[in-house]
């Protein structure tokens, strides 16, 4: 909650991103979500990749899982965050991207993992669970959780996993028939949004959230598609998000980035998101912004440029 200085003013800073949510101004507590600027990381468990497991995509390496050089190779180019889900939430972020498959041969016919070019170590439960016990001691930060890119999962094992989350997660789920704001979840006790990309019926689950990105590893174009959605594109109702994140082709083009023996994703972002971000602060005085994700989300105060804007669209009230 925002505190009033000497003079009687609203304070309008964020002091602590572990809880900033509940932080922002009261003017704020009412407005849909879907207006907020919200930090988001992209690839949101590929910190926990495991060297040992099989490629699973691109598919044109996928018959050189057995090759230790291989698989570093892709652990190279696949690792788009540095920090744990834990980490990232303390961080201030509140959406998270998670790809989700099941493992070919895996002896535990229900035990699912993530994956970005390789799978987890951690399998899918067990991080939810640790999301789950973040969000039982923070109750005024909102999550959003997009579940998508399902590999190797069949009506049944959707059906395994849509029931643990709803078991797990139980009243904390905010439904899709209502529109949320800071105060009818805070109002409800109710504090995780879970979208699930997958035809599930559930009344207690939100469908696809869209993910707009450039689809290239040159800043410049993903800064020209972005502003295109932002200014023709955006959905007017609903959660949309703007990845910053860079894309490595799908073509043989890819080898003059595989190949950098002494360069790696991690680098190639670190050298592109401070251009990112100014370009956000930019735009976001121009259209109106809704989630942010990015790579490396704990770098170059990614967290504080996105919550700032909306502190700068409270002053505009």
């Amino acid at each position: 909650m925002a505190e009033k200085s000497k003079q009687g003013k609203v304070s309008r800073e964020v002091t602590s991103h572990r809880d900033w949510m509940s932080q922002l101004p009261l003017e704020l507590h009412g407005v849909p979500l879907f207006k907020l600027a919200l930090p988001g990381s992209h690839d949101s468990m590929s910190y926990d990749l495991d060297i040992n497991s099989s490629i699973i995509e691109p598919d044109r390496l996928k018959r050189f899982s057995r090759i230790y050089c291989a698989r570093r190779m892709v652990l190279r180019w696949a690792v788009t965050q540095e920090e744990t889900i834990t980490k990232q939430l303390d961080a201030g972020v509140r959406y998270f991207d998670m790809r989700v498959a099941r493992k070919p041969n895996d002896p535990n016919p229900t035990r699912l993992f993530f994956y970005h070019g390789l799978y987890t170590r951690t399998d899918v439960e067990s991080v939810l669970r640790m999301v789950n016990e973040w969000a039982e001691t923070h109750p005024k930060e909102i999550l959003i959780l997009a579940l998508s890119h399902f590999k190797e999962m069949d009506k049944h094992l959707h059906q395994h996993l849509i029931n643990f989350i709803k078991t797990l997660f139980r009243t904390k789920l905010f439904p899709p028939k209502e529109t949320p704001t800071l105060k009818s979840c805070w109002d409800k006790d109710r504090n995780i949004i879970v979208s699930y990309d997958y035809q599930h019926h559930q009344a207690e689950l939100w469908g696809k959230i869209r993910y707009f990105y450039g689809k290239s590893m040159n800043p410049a174009e993903v800064e020209a598609e972005l502003t295109r959605v932002l200014e023709k594109s955006r959905p007017s109702k609903g959660f949309f998000v703007c990845g910053l994140n860079l894309t490595l082709p799908d073509d043989v083009r890819i080898l003059r980035y595989i190949l950098r023996l002494c360069d790696n994703l991690a680098n190639v972002i670190q050298r592109s998101l401070p251009r990112l971000l100014q370009w956000v602060e930019d735009q976001a005085a121009k259209t109106p912004v809704n989630i942010i994700a990015s790579d490396l989300v704990t770098r170059d105060d990614f967290v504080s440029i996105i919550i700032k804007q909306n502190i700068q669209k409270n002053w505009e009230v």
